[in-house]
């Protein structure tokens, strides 16, 4: 499962992998997004949608009880630490339900996301959207950019760790 998260909309992609021939190969089976609506106080709002957005996350891992969740590490620019902070607020709930289920969390730089799907660590979010349609063999290129970011991380992990996977049998 790959996540992309934030504090109002967080994407969601779970993946999972098929025997195709003699290889594995990465389907869809679900892609979305967790939204957390305004909050009426402002005191009330991060831990409000905090709260929102991991109840929806929990009900994701519960249908679909993924082997592994792959979050987007966070970056930021040293011009907007307020933002950083409030970010690693959502990643850290994120974190915490897939470590309190006893999933293996990985987290990957968006550079190496971006290198292993498209080539380019430089990519840019058409380019990701394009390389995952076409590598994932959607009808479509995946939308909202969040869905296409979350996507991207679960493939990422997905290229990341087929080594790891067994050989598929032979077919019949």
């Amino acid at each position: 499962m790959g996540l992309d998260p934030g504090l109002h909309r967080t994407g969601y992609a779970v993946l999972e992998a098929v025997r195709e021939q003699h290889a594995w190969q990465p389907q869809v089976c679900e892609a979305g997004v967790l939204r957390a609506p305004p909050a009426r106080r402002r005191a009330e709002a991060l831990a409000e949608r905090l709260r929102i957005l991991h109840d929806g996350l929990v009900e994701v891992l519960e249908e679909w009880q993924p082997a592994a969740l792959a979050v987007e590490q966070l970056y930021a620019h040293y011009a907007h630490p307020r933002t950083a902070i409030l970010m690693a607020h959502a990643r850290g709930v994120f974190l915490l339900a897939g470590a309190v289920r006893g999933l293996p969390v990985v987290g990957y730089p968006a550079t190496r996301i971006k290198k292993l799907i498209t080539g380019s660590g430089r990519a840019s979010k058409t380019q990701i959207q394009y390389a995952i349609a076409a590598q994932l063999r959607l009808d479509r290129l995946p939308q909202p950019p969040d869905v296409a970011d979350a996507l991207a991380v679960a493939l990422c992990h997905f290229l990341a760790s087929a080594r790891s996977l067994p050989v598929p049998p032979p077919s019949s």
